[in-house]
């Protein structure tokens, strides 16, 4: 009974966490529409954190997760993505990550 009741409440945390993160996308959108500072860094620092607790949740650990981020970026950096070639922000976001 108590593997079925933690069962249940793991999948009711995930559910939660994934309607969190649809609010904050709403939340981010509405900043942006705004043009306010504020509510644009509170939107995505929410982002990023509920997608870490949700990976967390899965059963991601938070270094395989900023590994596989990592990775993302040096694959778009190799393979030449726009971001990169005008703004340079895949190498900066790589470069944030290897130093934390």
């Amino acid at each position: 009974m108590d593997r079925e009741m933690d069962l249940a409440k793991r999948a009711k945390i995930i559910e939660w966490l994934k309607t969190e993160i649809v609010d904050q996308v709403a939340h981010l959108l509405k900043g942006i529409w705004e043009g306010s500072h504020h509510k644009m860094v509170d939107g995505l620092a929410s982002l990023v954190a509920y997608c870490y607790i949700l990976g967390r949740r899965l059963g991601i650990s938070l270094h395989s997760l900023d590994e596989a981020v990592l990775e993302k970026m040096k694959k778009h950096r190799q393979d030449g993505h726009q971001l990169e070639e005008w703004y340079g922000d895949i190498s900066a976001l790589e470069e944030h990550l290897r130093k934390r």
